[in-house]
């Protein structure tokens, strides 16, 4: 269906003479409308179950090429002003998204209908699917996923990422509860059902330990499915002494009779976690 945008794109891309022709300026221009209308996506699953995803490489060039035809421009929402490339998004009653001022999404990024935007911040290429809340003063980045009913909390970083094109976005699977201040950034998968406790910072090389069971079992870079995380140290050597550097543990799983409704704190509390 996407062959002959995706060709286009990608000779753009080799050759960026081609961004003078209007039909490939036009091109770059409906991926970006289709980004936004959540048709083209910058990752997508092949195999949920399992928790199996796909970056599209080519979807990635055209938000780039997008930014290289598009002119800086100054830009108004009532007596607010911007100076940028992009537009933000409008139309928040017809798209169903209910968004409280001071919300700020940028056009080309996805908010599916019965999702819930405090004042908070969606980039381009970004994908946040229905049911989900990003709560206050939250960041989800350029092609970050955000699955359904997810609670992003308040000032958590669920980071983008454009460059290098090859580098698979921060993925945060259905009913996943991101607890506040936490950072997700540099690719980290979160599987569904997960319940991240507040200050949580994890990127694609920080250690995530398991310690339910008599051994440790570690991940980089990979949330298991359920699993109940919180802000963690272990104790590394340097030539000044040792000390303590930050990491994730995995400390539970979610049962698979909990409701995924249940609040982040009540969660934590079957573990006993504040």
């Amino acid at each position: 269906m996407f062959d002959d945008k995706k060709n286009l794109v990608e000779s753009a891309w080799e050759n960026r003479q081609l961004l003078e022709s209007d039909d490939v300026r036009q091109v770059i221009c409906a991926v970006v409308d289709d980004l936004d209308k959540g048709v083209l996506r910058c990752a997508e699953p092949v195999d949920l179950e399992n928790s199996k995803w796909q970056t599209i490489e080519w979807v990635k060039k055209a938000v780039l090429l997008y930014f290289a035809i598009q002119s800086m421009r100054t830009m108004h929402a009532g007596d607010f002003e911007w100076f940028d490339k992009i537009d933000i998004k409008r139309g928040w009653q017809n798209l169903g998204v209910r968004a409280v001022p001071n919300v700020v999404a940028r056009y080309g990024g996805y908010v599916a209908p019965g999702a819930i935007l405090m004042p908070s911040y969606i980039n381009i290429g970004a994908y946040v699917d229905s049911g989900t809340m990003i709560d206050t003063w939250a960041t989800v980045g350029s092609c970050a996923q955000v699955g359904k009913n997810v609670h992003v909390g308040a000032n958590a970083v669920i980071g983008g990422v454009l460059e290098p094109v090859q580098a698979a976005p921060v993925i945060v699977e259905d009913d996943c509860f991101i607890g506040a201040a936490s950072v997700l950034v540099e690719g980290v998968h979160v599987c569904r059902e997960v319940v991240l406790g507040a200050n949580t910072v994890i990127t694609g090389s920080s250690r995530i330990i398991d310690v339910t069971g008599e051994q440790p079992v570690e991940y980089k870079g990979f949330i298991p499915p359920r699993s109940v995380v919180v802000s963690g140290t272990y104790t590394k050597k340097f030539p000044a002494g040792d000390y303590g550097v930050r990491c994730a543990l995995i400390i539970g799983r979610r049962k698979e009779s909990t409701d995924k409704k249940t609040s982040l704190n009540d969660v934590l509390r079957e573990f006993p976690v504040s």
